[in-house]
Parts: C-alpha cells; sequence; structure tokens
C-alpha cells in the first residue's frame, strides 16, 4: 500500500492526504459547485463531513490508491491529485489531477504531477503510470507533456460525456525514462518589420476558414474541399495537438498594426535526430502579393536554424502555383527537384533551405 501518512513537497505545493481539518474548505468548494475534487466527492455539503472521514480514504483502505489535496504556500487546498487503479502484482498505477479554477494557468498541476510521479517511483517498486486525458482537452495534454509522459495513442470515442463521446489520449510514464518535457517546440512569437507570428487561436477561425475556403487555396494546397469554420476550429486545436507531441508547430502571421491574420505557417514532419522538418502556408487573399509570406517563412527558418539548432528545411509547392514558387525562392530555398504524384497524384517541385543558405 502507498504510505497514507507521506506528505509530499515540491517548489511551492505540499501533497497531503484530506482530513477534517479541511471541512471548512471543502464545504465552499462543493457550495460553489467547482469541479475538480476526486470522483466520489460529495455533491451536497450534507456530505461533506462523512466524505473527509471516511469516504475519501476508500481507495487507500483498498489499496489501489490514494487521494491527495494539493496546498499552496499559505496552506490552501488549490487542487487534487490521486493514484488508482493500483496494480501491485503488475507493477503500474494510474494518475488524475484537477485545480480549482481559481488557481489555474501557474503550473500547479504540472508541479503535483512531477512530484506525485517522482514519489511513486523513489518509494515503490511500481514500474508504470498511466494517464489519460480527453483529446479536446489542451491544457490536461500539456500537462502531461511538461510532466514526460509519453503520448502511446488514442482511444477513439473512449469516454461519454454529457455532450457525447469523446477520443482519449493515453500516455505513459515509466521508472527508467527521463521524466523530462519530451522534444517539442515551444509556443513563441516571432517577428518582423512587417508581421507578428503568433500561435493560432481562437480568433483567427472566421479568417482561417475564409483564406481555406478560398478558390486559389482549395487549388494549390490540400485543405479540405469546402473549406468551413468547423475546418478551422479543428486545424487550430490539432496544430496544438502537433505540437505537443513533437510534431511541428504552427503560427498565425498577422499585421503588426491591425492585427488581422495574413496567413497561417506550420512546420510539420520534425525530424528530431537530425533537426529538420517542412514548412507549409496559407496566404489569405487580401494579403497576396505584399511578399508577407516569404517573410514570415524566412523569419520562422532563422529562428528555428538560430534557436532551435535545425539543420535543413523542406518546402514543397505545385508546378502551377507561381506564388508559392516565388516564396520559396525569395526565402533562399533551393530547388532541388520534383516529386513525382506526391499530393492526390499531382507534382509537386521541392526546395530546400540549410542554414549556409540565409544571408
Amino acid at each position: 500500500m502507498f504510505d497514507a501518512d507521506a506528505d509530499i513537497a515540491t517548489e511551492r505545493l505540499v501533497l497531503r492526504s484530506f482530513g477534517p481539518h479541511d471541512e471548512r474548505r471543502i464545504r465552499s468548494i462543493v457550495e460553489a459547485r467547482v469541479p475538480f475534487l476526486p470522483p466520489g466527492a460529495p455533491g451536497h455539503l450534507s456530505g461533506v463531513r462523512q466524505w473527509l472521514t471516511h469516504g475519501v480514504h476508500e481507495l487507500h483502505r483498498s489499496g489501489q490508491g490514494r487521494h491527495l489535496a494539493m496546498t499552496d504556500a499559505e496552506g490552501r487546498i488549490v487542487g487534487a491529485i490521486s493514484l488508482f487503479k493500483t496494480s501491485w502484482g503488475a507493477g503500474t498505477t494510474e494518475v488524475g489531477y484537477g485545480v480549482h479554477p481559481l488557481h489555474r494557468r501557474r503550473g500547479y498541476a504540472t508541479e503535483a504531477l512531477r512530484g506525485l510521479t517522482g514519489w511513486v517511483f523513489d518509494t515503490t517498486a511500481l514500474r508504470r503510470i498511466d494517464l489519460t486525458a480527453n483529446l479536446d482537452n489542451l491544457a490536461s495534454l500539456r500537462v502531461a507533456q511538461k510532466a514526460g509522459f509519453t503520448w502511446e495513442g488514442v482511444l477513439r470515442a473512449a469516454v461519454l460525456e454529457d455532450d457525447g463521446p469523446h477520443d482519449l489520449v493515453m500516455f505513459g510514464l515509466l521508472r527508467g525514462d527521463s521524466r523530462l518535457p519530451s522534444d517539442t517546440l515551444p509556443r513563441a512569437e516571432l517577428s518582423t518589420v512587417r508581421l507578428l507570428l503568433r500561435p493560432l487561436a481562437e480568433q483567427d477561425i472566421p479568417d482561417l476558414a475564409a483564406t481555406g475556403a478560398d478558390p486559389l487555396t482549395q487549388a494549390g494546397t490540400g485543405v479540405p474541399r469546402g473549406y468551413t469554420e468547423d475546418d478551422a476550429r479543428e486545424w487550430v486545436a490539432a496544430s496544438e495537438r502537433m505540437r505537443l507531441r513533437g510534431h511541428g508547430a504552427a503560427w498565425a502571421a498577422t499585421d503588426r498594426t491591425t492585427g488581422r491574420l495574413l496567413l497561417s505557417l506550420d512546420v510539420r514532419d520534425v525530424d528530431w535526430i537530425n533537426r529538420t522538418c517542412e514548412v507549409g502556408y496559407m496566404a489569405a487573399p487580401w494579403a497576396r502579393g505584399h511578399g508577407y509570406t516569404g517573410e514570415a517563412v524566412a523569419a520562422v527558418a532563422r529562428w528555428l536554424f538560430a534557436e532551435r539548432g535545425f539543420q535543413r528545411l523542406r518546402l514543397r509547392a505545385a508546378p502551377a502555383n507561381t506564388a508559392s514558387l516565388r516564396v520559396a525562392e525569395k526565402a533562399g530555398f533551393v530547388r532541388e527537384g520534383v516529386e513525382r504524384a506526391a499530393l492526390g497524384g499531382q507534382d509537386l517541385v521541392v526546395f530546400s533551405l540549410i542554414p549556409a543558405d540565409l544571408p
């Protein structure tokens, strides 16, 4: 069994067992209907005392886990984290967590997760810790990645919630893992004389939809036919999942003066061993012909080479897409050849850029 009396101290938090002395705080949380307490927490004030005395400890008494309160430097309960579904014979357990809405975006969940997983491997013989998160819960996916968990797969429609079925991401952390975040590109902002490049956001969806549905975009890229705001919304979410998995990153290039989206740009198919990736872009109809795309591509290339240690960027464009070919050439890319039947049976011209190509 887990040690029920052990407190786990991190830089800013103490993870400890719930107890009768927490009654006032738990009553206020239940009364406010703030959903972050462990499963089985009372839904009514009348059940608080019984839960703190007995219910919250049932998991430990069964030998299958432990519910812990996350407390800050002032002793306030700011979240909860639990171990459950422990199989001592198989050497596995699962972890789950929640943070009070008023205390989110401070890194508490990541800090608590790191502290608890370290304690598990230091004090028990368990060899693996599981973690699951909804595919559309980007905040929870970030916590798992930052705590060193490995994204292992997606269970389709695995959970049924009030709004319908949701896909579930399966993460795992093994005793021998480094426990450091996997290789990812940070959510960086870049700037040029005319542009601000920032991560894609909800506010970009209308302009992304208009750009994706434009006839030239439809003819020159592989975006879905009949592009809609739903497609744009999925791309915003998918781009962040791509980043969290270490597969790439995406930016909205906006006008530094007006803030309007001028183009979206992404890097994908990242090879971390050889430090290579491919760059792609989608220019808005109202932004074409002003050199914005080449300016944005050059800015990302310089950042990848100078700040992230990349050695090669690839860019592909349809032979008939003269505007995209000009972007590659103006950004300093070198034409290497033609990749036959590369996109829906269409040939693509292949360009590359290495650090020595930059002026």
